[in-house]
């Protein structure tokens, strides 16, 4: 228990430095970050019926990342965008001179980490930039928060108070009462949020946090099926305690796009 405490201060310490520092720091981890967790994919979805491209979809993944994000910073033209396109391309080329039985199913499974793990990433990051063109760390922020306050509601009074079930079949730890919990810290949270950060309405914060507990809960719930289908216990070993960093970021996978999507609505 000591070592999952220290372990889960020191990330939350340096997740948060990454986003209040600046914008070159932000993209830097991030990029690294989501590749670790391109990387955890690859090495779980891996079987008999199809292996990713993992260098390939690395590749793809990272500089596709790369150059948004220096788009984003003013550093780097639209246009350059277009590369996307013949780095998409040469997963397929590369392909021809693999061999594999099944190449169409190894490329499938490389684009879809691609995106399943780095367009979440790429969604989250366009957080920095939704409400100005330069960036401003306070949405990320605000939505890390969030984030971290439903998974700690729901883990504390679905421990304390669970009774009711959510989704056995996939993961029996979740219960209806840790929903609830996760729900109401990040209602609070949002609260808080709007007080300090007026950028949003306290209306438009309430439903990020919202959307955030219901589709961070369908994240780590599809994340687990994705462990229990190809009996992984975690997605890694990095942090003493905890697995490994996809299973830290899993609400985020869908959350990010969803609350993207809200904020182009609202905005």
């Amino acid at each position: 228990m000591k070592v999952r405490a220290i372990t889960a201060l020191f990330f939350v310490i340096v997740v948060l430095a990454s986003i209040v520092l600046n914008g070159y720091v932000f993209t830097i981890f991030f990029v690294v970050l989501s590749s670790y967790c391109l990387n955890e994919f690859y090495r779980i979805i891996a079987d008999e019926t199809g292996r990713p491209n993992r260098l390939g979809g690395l590749v793809l993944g990272a500089l596709s990342f790369g150059l948004y994000a220096a788009y984003c910073l003013g550093s780097l033209p639209v246009t350059y965008l277009l590369l996307i396109v013949p780095l998409t391309a040469a997963v397929f080329i590369t392909s021809l001179y693999q061999k594999q039985a099944k190449p169409f199913a190894d490329i499938a499974y490389t684009l879809l980490g691609v995106v399943y793990v780095i367009l979440p990433f790429v969604s989250f990051f366009t957080l920095g930039f939704a409400t100005t063109t330069a960036y401003d760390y306070r949405l990320p922020l605000g939505f890390m928060l969030i984030l971290w306050g439903n998974d700690t509601g729901a883990y504390l009074v679905g421990r304390y108070f669970g009774r009711h079930r959510l989704f056995e079949r996939i993961s029996p730890k979740k219960t209806w009462e840790g929903l609830a919990g996760g729900v109401i810290l990040a209602l609070v949270a949002s609260l808080v949020l709007a007080h300090y950060f007026p950028l949003l309405a306290t209306w438009q914060w309430i439903g990020i946090a919202l959307i955030i507990s219901i589709f961070g809960t369908f994240g780590d719930l599809v994340e687990s099926m994705l462990k229990r289908s190809q009996h992984v216990k975690d997605s890694g070993s990095v942090l003493p305690g905890h697995g490994g960093l996809l299973d830290r970021f899993d609400g985020l996978l869908l959350a990010a796009p969803a609350v993207v999507a809200f904020l182009k609505i609202v905005l």
